[in-house]
């Protein structure tokens, strides 16, 4: 048996999770949660890094002993340090308004064509590539490293320098074939190849807490820490319990990437117009998937109004009419934090299209928007890769949405198994479960015990497909 840390970073809560395993057991408990989200001083949306890397201490001075820690995060952010591995101000927060325009500047210098053809990488205004060099020539020169949020925060820990390629593949600055840094690519757009660190796989023994670590957490001297799927997402899929190969994923919460994972990226133009992306996966795989904008739609509105009661939103929404009012939920209106219910009824006006009216129409016209969006990305997927899919995983928080869940099945006419909730988390101790010899000798193994020990919920298609076809003949 193992006990091991994992800390789990999302876009909206961070939480330290110890995780037991052996054999036939794969037991997490929750020892520490925190609130995460942006900060804004002057002109600039911010990350707390410091802040995080506090509660994250906080969190590990709670598990008790533990053989390794292992660190996993959202993507595209990043630290910059110096020459001396001090931190050059708190990293920017992806939301922030710092990318606009430069994306059309990149591609003015490498063709849109071109550079999905070495990163495979979806177009998104904010990956790292655009913030990089929204930075400016004068503060990369200032710069020696780049380092990733978890890269980040196991350097704190350990003193170490290095990348881990699942986070690395978000950034739009990897080579997706070589599986290696795109250097030339970076050279070419002004991105000093000097900031790209080397590369460490998923399950690589990064180093031991320094002592100074050790002494304020209350780890034993020598604690490892282990990288893993440092992408959330791609520790994630690890625990996705799939018995096959013939299925969807659909990870829940503020965002949902929703695809397949397959053994070798699809790099076609039509893969490029549809927007998929093409992120690196433990074990060598790759997570072939679409970002959409998620339950952050949701979120944003219960901040609005005020609430936190969620079951109560979603009864309401469950009894409220079915396909009212639908939106594109990766529209860029709704990327920015703000006022979401009034940006949806904007939207919905622009379409020519009657406003939810209160809360429950809202959260109903969310959640069909999103099943739509999520049959879009699984149709688009298989269409793309040749991979016929037999079930849909979600995985994440919004596994826990029944009223969500249900409308998944019933957009993309195929059966959901909702569950894990804590699947990153699992993912991140599975990783380290295995490095530490507990034997997983491949991703099949840990999704069996995934299977084995976590209770799943099944959920069938309803409804007429007809209806649905229609719904999504109208979004614009």
């Amino acid at each position: 048996m193992v006990s091991v840390a994992a800390v789990d970073l999302g876009a909206s809560s961070g939480r330290v999770m110890t995780g037991r395993v052996e054999p036939d057991t794969l037991a997490l408990e929750e020892v520490h949660r925190f609130w995460n989200g942006p900060v804004r001083a002057g002109r600039t949306l911010h990350w707390d890094v410091l802040g995080i890397h506090r509660q994250l201490l906080a969190g590990l001075s709670r598990t008790g002993p533990v053989d390794a820690i292992g660190i996993d995060s959202w993507a595209v952010d990043y630290g910059l340090l110096d020459r001396t591995g001090a931190l050059l101000g708190n990293p920017v927060h992806y939301r922030d308004e710092r990318t606009t325009g430069i994306a059309e500047q990149v591609l003015g210098m490498v063709p849109a064509e071109e550079l999905y053809a070495v990163t495979g990488l979806q177009q998104l205004p904010f990956n790292t590539i655009y913030q990089l060099v929204a930075e400016g020539p004068e503060r990369l020169a200032a710069a020696d490293t780049m380092l990733m949020i978890p890269d980040l925060l196991t350097y704190w820990l350990t003193g170490v320098l290095g990348a881990e390629p699942t986070n690395a593949s978000t950034t739009q600055l990897y080579d997706v074939r070589a599986r290696a840094w795109a250097t030339g690519l970076a050279e070419r757009v002004g991105i000093p190849v000097r900031l790209l660190p080397a590369l460490r796989e998923p399950g690589t023994v990064v180093g031991p807490v320094v002592p100074e670590i050790a002494a304020e957490s209350g780890l034993a001297a020598g604690t490892p820490v282990i990288a893993v799927g440092s992408h959330d997402t791609a520790s994630s899929v690890v625990a996705v319990p799939a018995a096959n190969q013939r299925f969807a994923y659909i990870s829940s919460g503020t965002w949902s990437l929703a695809g397949l994972e397959l053994d070798a990226p699809v790099l076609s133009e039509d893969a490029r117009a549809e927007n998929f992306t093409n992120e690196g996966g433990v074990d060598g795989r790759i997570r072939f998937l679409r970002n959409v904008m998620g339950l952050w739609l949701l979120q944003e509105s219960m901040r609005a109004w005020g609430t936190h009661d969620l079951d109560g939103l979603l009864r309401a929404a469950a009894a409220a009419p079915a396909y009212q009012a639908l939106v594109d939920p990766d529209h860029p209106d709704f990327l920015a934090p703000g006022n979401m219910p009034e940006r949806i009824a904007d939207r919905c006006r622009a379409t020519g299209q009657r406003p939810p009216d209160g809360p429950a129409a809202t959260v109903r016209c969310i959640l069909e928007s999103l099943a739509l969006a999520y049959r879009r990305s699984v149709r688009a997927a298989q269409r793309l890769s040749g991979r016929e899919v037999e079930v849909v995983h979600v995985i994440g928080g919004g596994s826990r949405n029944e009223l969500l869940c249900q409308l998944t099945a019933d957009a993309c006419g195929l059966p959901v198994l909702a569950g894990p909730a804590e699947a990153s988390a699992l993912g991140n101790v599975l990783v380290q479960a295995r490095a530490l010899g507990v034997p997983l000798p491949d991703l099949e193994a840990m999704r069996s015990l995934v299977r084995s020990t976590h209770e799943l919920r099944r959920y069938v298609p309803q409804g007429e497909a007809a209806d649905w076809d229609a719904a999504d003949a109208r979004i614009d």
